[in-house]
């Protein structure tokens, strides 16, 4: 039936009834906004963990790797990989997020700035996890209809999934999110791997490949063509510096207990997510051989999927269905955290701030939960619109990184001003949009030399490099000459960023309020000069980061390495 036999339709069932039992029985715990948007911060580390690899994995970012290295070969795992060198940060961005004591992001840009940036902030963090999840579910229907051989269709498969992660997670709020992750993040491990051995052996394991795929290029981490060294670094960038304005970016550093848990949590997490991104990989260089003389072409899309449904179902009955359910999973667990990061965005720093200052608790949750299915609903039509997914990945790392100018330069300078975050963030959308445009590309093909070009466009990486560094000269150019933020509410801020989370601290009032009797310990500066807030770093987190750096080398040369297994010995 639709492509499925009765044992695969038997494991998604289980799946479906299970995971919708845990969002029910998770509402029953919501009482108010701080259950719903940041799940009561009651999580400890293995949650944390889960939590912070299931929101940032999905089986789009399966598709998307294993489609670009179908194309490219194996520079296509920096299409994940980028936020490869962000890891060892993400162990000292928790501890941050953590001590802003707020529930949305948006927080953070009213405390530092005022309410209009929060309410622009609002607006671009609503557009870009929009934007992500409308990817989100296209790469997964992609990978189901390939893998039910178009019995279930993308728009059916996209409908489907939406109306799942919408139920439990407008029920149970970023509590449901977190408690589902645990299971889903263990099935999407388990998709990520399942594949791999089945497709090594159809290829004739790595000296197959080598054998099979005459480009020795294919073999490659920096490629000659589209991802060169200078793409791959571009991209890091963005992600480095867009990272901390990803609305769902504060659920995943902040529900836990205390600093540690969300620092463990993000920065594990992610490094589990790179470890599974090997395996994507390596599926799209497996479906190169397996695929090389397909008539018609295998769409780039479809690839992951179609390996899944040529191998597995002459492996083990059912195996499609668990393969089903972990790719699902992984949709719901990235999806619910992030509708229910916009909903929070909305109601905390829009709704609440300038339509309905007043009303009970029970009132904004109500707001959130219907803010949370007008997300669902915009990013299926996203879905619809674009037209692949590495297209629709790159415009979400672009768009991610708006308003990253306005937050570092706030976070670190005490001079960065109201008018500075709106010109830095106005100033590099403008000159995105404008670097978008086909008449901008036909006048770039003319006039600019050819390293910055790609296949007669202006290439990606120098459209990073123009509104990124544009948005901080500009910046930090508008902030000289307005005037400053009052010295009172950057007081509250900074003092609330250096005092360390209390043991069994109970929830404060509003965000950057400091709990009863607990008093901020003196600054501790790295440069003595006024203006600069950049603090002297413990000794957890300069081991934490080491650590975490010596982990990222680690892949990067275990990958490098493998590329050679198998490849025949120079005579």
């Amino acid at each position: 039936m639709l492509g499925l036999a009765g044992w695969d339709w038997a494991a998604l069932a289980l799946y479906f009834g299970s995971i919708m039992a845990l969002g029910v029985w998770t509402a029953r715990r919501v009482s108010d906004t701080s259950d719903f948007f940041i799940g009561g911060r009651r999580f400890g580390k293995i949650m944390m963990v889960f939590f912070s690899f299931g929101a940032g994995t999905s089986g789009n970012d399966a598709v998307g790797v294993s489609s670009k290295t179908y194309v490219a070969g194996m520079s296509g795992i920096w299409f994940q990989w980028l936020w490869l060198f962000c890891t060892p940060f993400y162990w000292l961005i928790a501890p941050m997020f953590r001590r802003m004591r707020a529930l949305t992001t948006g927080d953070y840009f009213e405390q530092r700035y005022d309410g209009s940036v929060a309410g622009l902030y609002t607006i671009i963090g609503v557009i870009v996890l929009t934007v992500n999840i409308g990817v989100i579910l296209l790469g997964a229907s992609s990978m189901i209809e390939a893998a039910t051989s178009g019995a279930i269709t993308r728009p059916t498969a996209i409908i489907g999934m939406t109306v799942m992660f919408v139920v439990y997670g407008m029920a149970g709020g970023l509590a449901a999110a977190i408690i589902t992750d645990f299971i889903q993040g263990i099935l999407t491990v388990l998709l990520s791997f399942l594949l791999l051995p089945f497709a090594l052996h159809a290829v004739g394991g790595f000296s197959g490949l080598h054998t099979a795929i005459d480009d020795k290029s294919m073999f490659s981490l920096v490629a000659p063509g589209e991802i060169n060294m200078f793409y791959i670094l571009m991209l890091c960038l963005s992600a480095l510096v867009g990272i901390v304005t990803q609305p769902h970016i504060m659920g995943v550093c902040a529900a836990g207990r205390d600093e540690m848990d969300g620092a463990v949590g993000f920065a594990g997490g992610n490094l589990l997510k790179r470890f599974c991104t090997i395996a994507w990989m390596l599926v799209g260089m497996c479906a190169i051989v397996m695929f090389r003389e397909s008539e018609p072409p295998i769409e780039a899309d479809l690839v992951y999927g179609t390996v899944a449904q040529r191998l597995l179902p002459s492996v083990m009955p059912g195996l499609v269905g668990i393969f089903l359910a972990a790719l699902i999973a992984s949709v719901m667990s990235s999806c619910d955290a992030f509708m229910v990061s916009c909903s929070g965005l909305f109601t905390q720093n829009f709704y609440r701030r300038w339509l309905a200052r007043k009303k009970d608790e029970v009132h904004y949750v109500f707001v959130g939960r219907i803010t949370a299915l007008i997300v669902a609903c915009a990013a299926v039509l996203f879905a619809f619109l674009v037209s692949d997914v590495p297209s629709g990945l790159v415009w979400f790392f672009k768009l991610q990184a708006l308003m990253g100018a306005a937050f570092w330069l706030g976070l670190f300078w005490r001079r960065a001003t109201v008018a500075g975050a709106w010109a830095a963030t106005l100033t590099g959308f403008a000159i995105l949009m404008i670097t978008s445009l086909d008449r901008f590309h036909s006048w770039a093909a003319v006039h600019l030399p050819d390293y910055m070009l790609w296949e007669g466009k202006f290439r990606d990486s120098w459209q990073i490099c123009a509104y990124l560094s544009s948005a901080f000269l500009v910046g930090v150019a508008v902030s000289l000459f307005t005037r400053r933020v009052e010295t009172a509410r950057l007081e509250q801020l900074y003092a609330c960023l250096r005092t360390p989370i209390q043991p069994n601290e109970p929830h404060c009032p509003a965000a950057f309020t400091l709990p009863e009797g607990v008093s901020p310990p003196p600054p501790k500066k790295l440069f003595r000069h006024p203006d600069l807030e950049i603090p002297v770093p413990s000794r957890a987190a300069v081991y934490g980061f080491l650590f975490f750096w010596v982990w990222v080398g680690a892949l990067i040369g275990f990958v490098y390495w493998m590329a050679s297994w198998g490849a025949p010995r120079p005579s």
